[in-house]
């Protein structure tokens, strides 16, 4: 596709950030990820420190210049090209489906109060078509290089490296014609998840109605995800335990858009603080986006997809 491969190299415009870099955005933004490093939001301590004064958290790098609530509006004086355009293209010669691969961030240094930054965008590389199990299609990589303005000369601060996959599906899902039966439509499940020799009572644990958590039996830390070495004592050793069941909703994000199937939307997902200590992530339940708060009572209940695959839920119960 000679087209495609004209693009490669070229470089994108700048996207400004709205602001400058400021407490108010990295305290949010701490509270949100459950980051409470004192060196990001408590002003005496950051000015004790090497940096003197508040830094940003380096993983907020991308945050800084997204754009707004609304598509396309980026801050005053963002460029207008779209460095996506080559994905345009090869939708156009028919790859129009897509899997992001790997997202990779890189750090110069840490960010200080009053930074204003921007980055701009290279087109890095279209690899050979490539078949896998997905599909036949090309490997696109762009990389963001940020910047933050200065008067002597604009100083870079970080990347970010994006990959994703445009394809040919392998087997496409043929089109159902006006007037065919809805049946005809091949029924999608839940993927299953990945089962090792670590997680593997976990999930054994599903099918009896019990919420195992793994123990160290050397130092009795929980922990989950199940790994092999307890992180505490690296010890090898271990067992379960098996969960009361009762939890608080540590934090939650609802899906909306992309629909896939076979979920139903909206979708609300949690990281749900377990009695016993430990997280996890899982299906929230009998409840509506409104009804949601931070660390309110939940209770696991088991549910059953496809006859095969049997999940930890939680829901909301009364105080």
């Amino acid at each position: 596709m000679p087209a495609v491969r004209a693009m490669v190299g070229r470089e994108y415009g700048r996207v400004y950030a709205w602001d400058v870099v400021n407490a108010p955005m990295i305290r949010q933004w701490c509270e949100v990820m459950g980051v409470d490093n004192p060196l990001y939001t408590d002003a005496d301590y950051a000015a004790s420190s090497e940096h003197g004064g508040i830094v940003a958290p380096p993983a907020m790098l991308q945050a800084w210049c997204l754009e707004g609530l609304h598509m396309n509006n980026y801050a005053p004086g963002s460029t207008d090209e779209n460095p996506y355009e080559v994905l345009k293209l090869l939708e156009a010669n028919g790859y129009a489906s897509v899997v992001a691969v790997n997202s990779e961030l890189s750090f110069a240094r840490y960010l200080k109060l009053g930074e204003k930054l921007y980055y701009t965008t290279r087109l890095d590389a279209v690899g050979e078509e490539k078949t896998t199990g997905l599909g036949t299609g090309f490997f696109v990589t762009l990389i963001m290089s940020f910047f933050s303005e200065k008067p002597e000369g604009d100083e870079p601060v970080g990347q970010l490296l994006f990959r994703v996959f445009k394809f040919r599906p392998a087997n496409p899902v043929k089109a159902v014609e006006q007037g065919e039966a809805a049946a005809a439509i091949p029924k999608i499940k839940r993927s299953k998840p990945g089962i090792s020799d670590d997680n593997r009572f976990f999930w054994e644990g599903c099918d009896k109605g019990q919420l195992l958590i793994q123990r160290c039996t050397a130092c009795s830390t929980l922990r989950h995800p199940p790994a092999p070495v307890c992180s505490s004592c690296h010890s090898f050793d271990w067992d379960s335990q098996v969960a009361s069941g009762k939890a608080t909703l540590y934090s939650f994000v609802v899906m909306h858009y992309p629909e896939v199937p076979p979920f139903d939307y909206p979708n609300p997902i949690g990281l749900i603080e377990l009695e016993e200590g430990v997280r996890l992530v899982a299906g929230l339940v009998g409840v509506k986006r409104d009804e949601l708060a931070i660390g309110q009572a939940l209770q696991v209940e088991f549910h059953t997809f496809d006859d095969e695959l049997t999940l930890p839920m939680f829901r909301p119960v009364a105080e």
